[in-house]
């Protein structure tokens, strides 16, 4: 998924979507902007729930096509629409792995997938997208657990904050999936229900 200048992307959408925005850094640059720059007019309703919608694409890292798809079936699942959303995007694996403390960002855990270090139940994927499911044990790849990008994750599992439906067994670095996967929506960087009236217009 391209993505382009994340600052410029990040400071136009009002939110720190990117791992590398989420600092202070960013948060001076911004404040430096915000002072030089000319106020913009204000936003219909439909720019934005645009706005909203591109945010929670961007946050997950799903490309347009596939984001769409993943509102069709929220909308057409019963239960809270938002909910079904929320349920779906928590639930692929990259995110899972972000999660769980396995992976420093989402762009970090599709890498880690696609090339090969990750397994679900024993088995060797290669797809991030793929939804994770109560039971499922996530584990690297025996002959991937010396890679560079696991030298740390001894100490990154130490302070991570791990959610109700995930758990970590940090000396196997397995990963358990306990429940369905939810996250608290007040925590989220955009708003699920305008995103979700942005495709119901």
């Amino acid at each position: 998924m391209k993505i382009g200048p994340r600052y410029k992307k990040a400071r136009y959408l009002g939110a720190p979507i990117f791992r590398k925005t989420q600092t202070q850094k960013y948060a001076m640059r911004t404040q430096r902007k915000v002072k030089t720059v000319r106020r913009r007019s204000a936003k219909s309703e439909y720019g934005r729930q645009m706005m909203e919608k591109q945010k929670a694409r961007f946050s997950y890292g799903v490309g347009g096509k596939q984001f769409t798809n993943y509102v069709k079936k929220a909308l057409q699942a019963s239960g809270d629409n938002a909910k079904n959303l929320i349920q779906l995007l928590e639930g692929r694996i990259d995110n899972t792995m972000v999660r769980a403390g396995f992976a420093p960002s989402r762009s970090a855990a599709r890498q880690m997938v696609s090339h090969g270090h990750i397994t679900v139940n024993g088995t060797k994927i290669t797809i991030p997208s793929i939804q994770v499911k109560a039971g499922d044990k996530i584990a690297i790849r025996e002959g991937s657990k010396n890679k560079v990008i696991f030298a740390k994750l001894d100490e990154e599992l130490k302070s991570v904050k791990v959610p109700a439906w995930i758990k970590v067994d940090t000396e196997k670095h397995e990963i358990t999936i306990e429940g369905v996967p939810v996250t608290d929506m007040t925590e989220l960087l955009f708003d699920v229900r305008q995103v979700l009236e942005f495709y119901t217009r």
